[in-house]
């Protein structure tokens, strides 16, 4: 009688192990599967290894297994996004995730980490409470990343990173250095067209906070100046943290333009809010017809600004934030499916130019609100 009893046990336990794959096509390892369950490593490596016999299961690889039972609730994933909606680039990559993720049939648990290390750190527990399947992870200092990456791994939730790496995260985002390159390449072709060469500063408006990674950008678009204009480091060299903002660049500029004579300029910088701020502050400075900038993103404030007639914006690296969630959202799905893919994923590049930039963006119309608000 007591082995009728083990084996209607034994029945209850296996399928609490198929229970335990939260969707279709999850893999899971032994460690995993005993957390779920409560059952010992021991006891889930017997019931695993009957149930791939039985064919309900397969072994994918050495102690890690896939359900080929349909999950009895067709229970939808749960992806938590920790964006940071503040700026025009970040809404747009925030509107592909969710255009992506209803795509997809997945349930994205938005939160918004409002460019505030503090705030990231809140949501990180918050999403952990949530019992979400993967964390897209959105913010911007560098200094907390490893924090906030630990806290997910010990809640065992896998974390794909934009922009800014995490220890142990999937990487999506630029290629910092190849974008700086391209920038810079083609703002010291503009400077031996339209000024001989003859540039006699270099205004670099960088965003420590983010650490050495975007800091790649601003290396790369200084190696590109020198790839076009070999003299180039006779000029000026001046690097300013404009914070990444419009209003904080122009300040900063503005300061530095009452302190400093006048110059032939090239400005480069983090983003394209820094590099546009840099631009008002000549014009205001009545020295716009001095610089010239290269801006990176690709948003629609510099888009509009390069189709102005006179603009001091040469161009714009272009990321497509738009197109985010076309990537991102699949790459969640092949994490959580064990898929065998690369730890960062680099998005496309494009020199966009007044010549060109109606080609890529045909239907652009500015945002309410001032430029700088976005």
């Amino acid at each position: 009688m007591s082995g009728a009893r083990d084996e209607v046990q034994a029945v209850v336990r296996a399928c609490a192990l198929l229970k335990a794959f939260r969707y279709r096509g999850e893999v899971l390892g032994l460690r995993e599967l005993a957390e779920r369950t409560g059952l010992s490593k021991t006891t889930v490596f017997r019931l695993m290894r009957s149930l791939v016999r039985g064919g309900l299961a397969e072994r994918v690889e050495k102690g890690a297994y896939r359900s080929l039972a349909a999950p009895p609730s067709n229970r939808v994933v749960r992806l938590g996004f920790a964006a940071q909606t503040d700026s025009e680039f970040s809404r747009q990559v925030a509107q592909g995730m969710e255009r992506a993720a209803a795509r997809e049939g997945v349930h994205l648990i938005t939160v918004n980490n409002r460019y505030s290390a503090q705030t990231a750190l809140r949501n990180a527990d918050l999403l952990i409470r949530e019992g979400v399947d993967l964390v897209i992870e959105f913010q911007t200092y560098e200094r907390v990343a490893p924090i906030i990456a630990s806290k997910f791994l010990e809640a065992n939730i896998p974390v794909i990173a934009l922009e800014i790496p995490h220890p142990g995260a999937t990487y999506f985002g630029a290629n910092n250095y190849q974008a700086g390159l391209i920038g810079g390449r083609a703002l010291g072709r503009w400077a031996k067209t339209q000024w001989n060469g003859e540039v006699e500063q270099v205004l670099l408006l960088e965003l420590p906070i983010a650490g050495s990674l975007p800091q790649l950008r601003i290396a790369g678009f200084l190696a590109g100046l020198r790839q076009e204009l070999p003299n180039i480091d006779r000029a000026v060299i001046t690097h300013l943290d404009g914070k990444g903002g419009f209003e904080r660049n122009l300040e900063v500029v503005r300061k530095h333009l009452r302190r400093t004579p006048k110059r032939r300029t090239l400005i480069g910088g983090i983003n394209d809010m820094a590099v546009l701020g840099a631009i008002r502050a000549f014009e205001e400075a009545g020295a716009g017809h001095l610089c010239a900038g290269m801006g990176q993103n690709g948003i629609i404030d510099a888009r509009l600004e390069l189709r102005r007639k006179g603009s001091r914006l040469v161009g714009t690296v272009a990321y497509f934030p738009e197109r985010y969630g076309d990537e991102v959202i699949p790459l969640a799905l092949g994490i959580l499916q064990r898929k065998p893919l690369p730890s960062a994923v680099f998005v496309k590049h494009q020199l966009l130019t007044a010549e060109n930039v109606d080609l890529f963006y045909p239907l652009d119309v500015r945002p309410q609100g001032a430029i700088g608000k976005a």
